[in-house]
């Protein structure tokens, strides 16, 4: 059952790294090209939306890669174990990371919105920034008491 349950979880990582790729190869440019054509006296407005968008990209995929590495410990019964801690840490940096980089993005999304009605790219930013800190918040949490796990287990071991 617990295979099942993990080759689940496999599979729904996958599935959602395949809309935020098709995202990427299909809307960013278009959102780019947006932020260009709204700016034209700007010449770096749309190099800048196209770095912020493709550059929390990266983290995002790297955190799906540790939770299907992550996953995969869990099936090789290796789940309280430090690689599934630095797997935690690891999604835990990456979601900070993507929340720092849509912050640092929203000056730039906010000035989209003021010329766009009704002003859809701050509500969109948001509800990525609040996410991303959720999941950091949560891996965090998760991080920590795996670790307490596993040091009760280390303990318990020692003294039997």
């Amino acid at each position: 059952m617990e295979k099942v349950t993990t080759l689940f979880l496999k599979i729904a990582v996958i599935l959602l790294g395949v809309p935020v790729l098709a995202l990427c190869i299909f809307l960013v440019p278009k959102i780019g090209n947006f932020a260009g054509e709204l700016y034209p006296d700007i010449a770096y407005m749309k190099s800048l939306v196209l770095i912020d968008m493709y550059a929390a990209a990266i983290p995002f995929y790297f955190a799906l890669y540790q939770a299907f590495k992550l996953l995969s410990y869990i099936d090789k019964n290796q789940a309280f174990s430090e690689l599934s801690v630095k797997a935690l840490k690891n999604i835990k940096y990456c979601a900070i990371t993507i929340s720092t980089l849509y912050l640092l993005g929203m000056p730039l999304y906010y000035l989209m919105a003021e010329r766009v009605d009704p002003p859809s790219f701050i509500p969109i930013g948001l509800v990525i920034l609040f996410s991303s800190m959720v999941i950091a918040v949560f891996a965090a949490v998760l991080q920590r008491l795996l670790q307490e796990a596993i040091n009760i287990k280390s303990e318990n071991d020692l003294t039997v």
